[in-house]
This record gives C-alpha cells, sequence and structure tokens, in this order.
C-alpha cells in the first residue's frame, strides 16, 4: 500500500516570515516553496551589466533592485524573484516605509522586470512568469535569453503582454527607457 504525503502548502506571510537558516534563494510558488539553483556566471554577467547600464542612463540606486520578491497573482500564493527589477518612484516609497524588501499584492507594480533565462527553466519564464506578470499589471517585462540568443520585450497593452523580439545587432526598445541604446548581443554577452 502506498501512502501519498501532502506537502502543506505556505501563504505568503510564512514565506515572507521563512528562515531555515540557510542562504538558499526560494521562490513560492502556488504555496509551495522552490529552491532556486545558482546563477550561472553568464547570467550573473548579464543581469550585473544591465544594472550597470541602468545606473550610466541616469535610473537612481534606490530605484534598482537584484532579487526582490514579488507577490503575484495566482491561485495560491506565489512570489517571483527577478534577476532585476527597476521600481516606481511610488514603490520605492511604499518600500522604504516597509521593514522587508518585498513587493507586496497591494502595491504598486514595478516600472520593469528583467528574467536571464537558465537552462531547464525556459517555460518558467516565457509561460508562467509572462502571465503572473502581466496579472501583476508589470507596464514592461523583459526575457534575456542566451541559450537562443534573444532578447524579448514584452509591453503590456490593455491587460496583455505585446512582444518585440532583438536578436544579434538589432538595437532593443525599450518602451519605458527610450534613452536605452544597446543591441540584443550587447545585452546577452553582458556588455
Amino acid at each position: 500500500m502506498v501512502v501519498a504525503t501532502q506537502t502543506k502548502l505556505m501563504t505568503l506571510e510564512e514565506y515572507l516570515n521563512y528562515d531555515d537558516g540557510n542562504d538558499t534563494l526560494c521562490e513560492l510558488v502556488n504555496g509551495e516553496l522552490i529552491p532556486m539553483p545558482p546563477e550561472s556566471h553568464q547570467n550573473q554577467q548579464v543581469s550585473i551589466s544591465l544594472l550597470a547600464y541602468f545606473l550610466k542612463l541616469g535610473i537612481p540606486t534606490k530605484l534598482l533592485r537584484n532579487q526582490i520578491a514579488i507577490s503575484v497573482m495566482g491561485g495560491r500564493a506565489t512570489a517571483r524573484i527577478p534577476d532585476l527589477t527597476i521600481l516606481s518612484e511610488d514603490l520605492e516609497l511604499e518600500l522604504s516605509e516597509t521593514n522587508r524588501s518585498t513587493i507586496l499584492a497591494d502595491m504598486p507594480p514595478p516600472t520593469l522586470v528583467v528574467e536571464v533565462v537558465s537552462p531547464k527553466q525556459e517555460k518558467r519564464d516565457y509561460r508562467y512568469k509572462r502571465s503572473e506578470y502581466a496579472a501583476r499589471q508589470i507596464p514592461e517585462y523583459w526575457i534575456v535569453d542566451p541559450i537562443l540568443n534573444k532578447v524579448t520585450i514584452l509591453e503590456l497593452v490593455e491587460g496583455l503582454y505585446e512582444e518585440q523580439v532583438y536578436t544579434a545587432e538589432q538595437i532593443i526598445v525599450s518602451p519605458q527607457f527610450s534613452q536605452f541604446n544597446l543591441t540584443a548581443q550587447q545585452v546577452l554577452t553582458g556588455l
């Protein structure tokens, strides 16, 4: 006889207070704690280079975040941790009044989230996060894919994302950051 074991699903509140004593970064997906594998050297290079580039464009450091948890809509509690996030001024003000750097559902959405695709995680970034970020009303979502050598820019239009795919020497057009002037190849190689 096989006995099925049930995993206790976490609430967002339990996730926000969770501490198992180690430094493993975890997302909360439909109430389940999902450990995130360490980022590859290339993925870290891409996200750090983008952060540095946005700083050069004059985006204040107070609006830039690496790996900040964002509560997203879903049937069960879900919190995603993008590789790079640019906050709105209103969101930064609300976060400055809290004791934890987590974007909750009742807060304004960030201006931009960037996900760098990891091997075997394509479905998570292209499908699940796309619908979750759209439901969260995040105006711009980038999927930087070093595996397929492309950058997908998603702009929220009437509740759904419209996409533009960039490859090689095509200059990326950002709906939120008109001064952005890098090619897909520059982004994919970490500038």
